[in-house]
């Protein structure tokens, strides 16, 4: 146990280390010794993860910054969920320092790596790491990031398809209204159609999002989506309809008048009625922004 505090301390002094090292023997020592020092205990790599991403000053800078993405790269791939979490978060950081080319070359490889691996651990990371890149990216790369996002959603493992349909929501904020009619919705379609209800309810922040990003006059006119949204209120999972009700008042903004009369006031009022609890505490406390 001593040992791993001495370890955890050492990782809190990194950037002690780094400034004293100078930003060139940083990027040829230690940004390639902490490449190599994956194998740890998870509290450290936790540390680890969080700290690299603070440390774009101390390689020199933006154009520098790429170098910290192997070492990154590693630890979105280790089993233990929070390590990979701060992983991401750290890609995340480091890629708003970078240029578009950087982008290109050592970003958006790194996600379709992740992407393409054969453990599931790293399918997940890969989800998180779309939308950061997707604004700095040429045309036909934004493209192949969705395809890419796409394989994700129609993966075989349920916890791929939960994290792909969980950062989704974001993904699409990224996009222009008419690659969200053509491509996003049919990827909303599949997950509100999952087997498991744990997929399913987190389709109803997706469906906001996609609603907040269509003009409203427009909205009628995708039928799926009205289609998808009956679904969700009418849901056998009690879990799927405590979702929906807990974000009412944002799915009430998002849509036209014409839907919010025709069908969310009847859902809500069925809501209200729901044979379970949660649901209907859920609902209940919505009542205050809708009124007023």
């Amino acid at each position: 146990h001593e040992d791993v505090l001495l370890r955890l301390n050492a990782i809190h002094r990194l950037s002690t280390i780094a400034l004293a090292l100078g930003p060139e023997r940083t990027r040829d020592e230690l940004i390639p010794f902490l490449d190599d020092s994956v194998e740890d205990e998870d509290e450290v790599l936790t540390a680890l993860s969080e700290e690299m991403g603070n440390f774009v000053d101390y390689v020199g800078g933006p154009e520098y910054a790429h170098i910290l993405l192997s070492p990154l790269e590693n630890l979105a791939a280790i089993e233990e969920p929070l390590v990979r979490e701060k992983a991401i978060e750290s890609l995340n950081k480091i890629c708003s320092y970078l240029s578009s080319k950087q982008i290109e070359d050592y970003f958006i490889p790194l996600t379709v790596r992740l992407s393409k691996a054969d453990w599931f651990t790293s399918k997940i990371s890969a989800t998180g790491l779309y939308s950061a890149p997707y604004s700095k990216a040429p045309p036909a790369l934004q493209q192949g990031l969705r395809q890419q996002f796409g394989h994700l959603v129609h993966d075989d493992t349920p916890m791929v398809r939960r994290q792909a349909a969980n950062n989704l929501a974001k993904f699409t904020k990224e996009m222009a209204t008419p690659v969200i009619i053509d491509e996003i919705i049919p990827l909303f379609q599949y997950l509100a159609n999952d087997d498991q209800d744990s997929v399913r309810l987190l389709t109803v922040d997706i469906l906001i999002s996609i609603c907040e990003e269509i003009p409203k006059e427009q909205q009628s006119s995708h039928g799926v989506l009205l289609t998808a949204l009956r679904s969700l209120f009418e849901d056998k999972s009690w879990r799927v309809r405590y979702m929906v009700a807990d974000r009412f008042e944002k799915i009430a903004k998002a849509v036209d008048d014409v839907v919010l009369n025709r069908d969310l006031v009847p859902a809500f009022v069925k809501l209200l009625k729901d044979t379970e609890a949660e649901v209907r505490t859920a609902i209940a406390g919505q009542i205050p922004e809708i009124l007023f």
